[in-house]
């Protein structure tokens, strides 16, 4: 009699989908389902690898990725996934409905390099599949997606009813802007428990967001021939406002000024009418960003002064950055590191990522990205991705969906 009470008890224990937990940090214990869904995952090597040749073949730079979205939100509602839609951005994204309407997100990016354009039209074929790799150009960043789809395949075939509403986006115009994550944040930042950007297989997670604003100082004045020469020249506004600038001293960690273009005049002969330098500004400390964009702004207006030349800042890109309070400690984060664990890594945690993740942490919104190695040769003509590395981000993505945290 006591017999059959544990058999009956052991088996409603599959049935109901139940997780034995441990601590945050600690490796998990996986259910009947999870060991499944995990097996499911490992058996499908080859499948990942087609469907990765035709995601990454196809010519996806950033602001056209209207072909590759359609196919994403294809092979979404092929394993499963509903709700499935292209957005304007175009972003592809589909749900798995969960125990509640609370949703954990999970992006990946659909956008390419403009270089990895270029290689893929100059080679005019797929990639192909070559042992443990995938190689061609577009393989690389298309790793992830395709992993991402493969955790919500094995989701809904080993029956698992996830304790969250699952958000699957694939997100467009990352490489200019962040422009997709920006529209998933604002669709569901209200109900979000956490946002994680599907970077890797979790070697790396990030849980902090570094701020990184990007500008071009213009400079604007009167052009010339060489024998009409001298001064005002823009060259010399150029010159004086980059030297102020490096002498600006930040010692906070990961601050940084860097400038890397400059471009003026085309002749020698000629004393140019306009010219421009870039500025890469970088820190975790949003406040200090501020600061040194005003000593910037500051900065251009005395030279203009001094040298007769209009000088103007404009930005090109503006990534937010962000950290916040308790986020190492929190379950999403812990949740992560013991799933890296179980795969086999002890994750190296950095507070300080760049990626769409960014977007959430600097709306106050909890999130991640799953860092590690993809591939190689990411933006030459022999790109590749790494079958092995993809089903392994595949089984974090599972594992982070499937548990009860």
């Amino acid at each position: 009699m006591k017999l059959n009470f544990w058999i009956v008890f052991f088996f409603l224990l599959l049935g109901q989908n139940i997780c034995v937990h441990v601590v945050y940090g600690q490796e998990p214990h996986l259910s009947f389902q999870q060991e499944m869904g995990m097996k499911m995952i490992a058996s499908k090597s080859q499948q990942a690898a087609e469907m990765l040749e035709e995601v990454g073949g196809i010519i996806s730079p950033s602001g056209q990725e209207n072909e590759r979205a359609e196919k994403v939100a294809q092979l979404m509602k092929a394993v499963g996934i509903s709700e499935v839609q292209v957005d304007d951005m175009p972003n592809a994204l589909g749900i798995i409905p969960g125990k509640s309407d609370s949703c954990l997100v999970f992006i990946s990016t659909l956008d390419d390099l403009e270089t990895v354009a270029i290689h893929q039209k100059n080679i005019n074929s797929l990639p192909y599949i070559d042992g443990d790799r995938v190689i061609g150009p577009g393989t690389n960043t298309s790793s992830i997606t395709v992993a991402m789809l493969l955790a919500a395949e094995a989701l809904i075939e080993s029956g698992i009813k996830p304790k969250y509403t699952l958000v699957f986006a694939a997100v467009a115009q990352e490489e200019t802007g962040l422009k997709g994550m920006h529209a998933v944040f604002e669709a569901y930042k209200s109900k979000a428990v956490g946002f994680v950007d599907i970077l890797g297989d979790g070697r790396r997670i990030s849980y902090g967001a570094l701020g990184i604003h990007w500008y071009k100082a213009y400079a604007k004045g009167p052009g010339g021939h060489s024998l009409g020469g001298g001064l005002p020249n823009v060259n010399q506004a150029l010159a004086k406002a980059i030297d102020r600038i490096f002498k600006l001293n930040y010692k906070e960690d990961r601050t940084v000024i860097n400038i890397a273009m400059i471009e003026s005049g085309k002749v020698f002969n000629h004393k140019p009418e306009s010219g421009w330098f870039s500025l890469d500004l970088r820190s975790l400390n949003n406040q200090t960003l501020a600061e040194m964009e005003q000593k910037v702004l500051t900065i251009l207006e005395e030279v203009g002064e001094e040298t007769n030349i209009e000088l103007r800042l404009e930005p090109i890109q503006i990534t937010p950055g962000g950290q916040l309070e308790g986020a190492l400690e929190s379950p999403l984060v812990q949740k992560s590191m013991a799933i890296s664990r179980h795969l086999g890594f002890e994750p190296n945690m950095s507070n300080a990522g760049s990626s769409n993740m960014n977007i959430a942490i600097a709306g106050g919104v909890s999130a991640i990205g799953l860092g590690g190695d993809r591939g190689g040769q990411r933006g030459y003509p022999d790109e590749w991705a790494s079958i092995p590395n993809m089903i392994a981000a595949a089984k974090h993505v599972f594992l982070l969906a499937s548990e009860d945290w």
